[in-house]
């Protein structure tokens, strides 16, 4: 199966550079290993979509490795997914549900 192309929602890639600026002041090389973590994940969506937890029915949902985050994202069409929250595992599960509905 080919891989489908993976999209950043305008407010999760918001999300993803706030939460990268916060582990680059804290260290640089912790900033690069949460980097290669979100791009592991987003490599897993666009091979195996289908393999994120079930969220409210049409959302899934993938952890990533040696970081608190959790990618939430929706398989949009055959060809492609979006993802609408890279959110610390600590906050609000489906804050972000309503920027996916727009």
């Amino acid at each position: 199966m080919s891989r489908i192309h993976v999209v950043f929602q305008e407010l999760a890639a918001k999300e993803y550079r706030s939460a990268r600026r916060w582990y680059r002041k804290r260290s640089p090389a912790a900033a690069d290993n949460f980097r290669i973590a979100i791009d592991e994940v987003v490599l897993r969506i666009a091979e195996t979509p289908e393999q994120g937890v079930i969220f409210r029915e049409r959302y899934r949902w993938l952890r990533t490795r040696r970081f608190p985050y959790v990618v939430f994202y929706e398989v949009t069409s055959e060809t492609q997914a979006t993802i609408y929250a890279v959110a610390h595992g600590r906050r609000r599960p489906g804050y972000w549900v309503r920027r996916a509905r727009r």
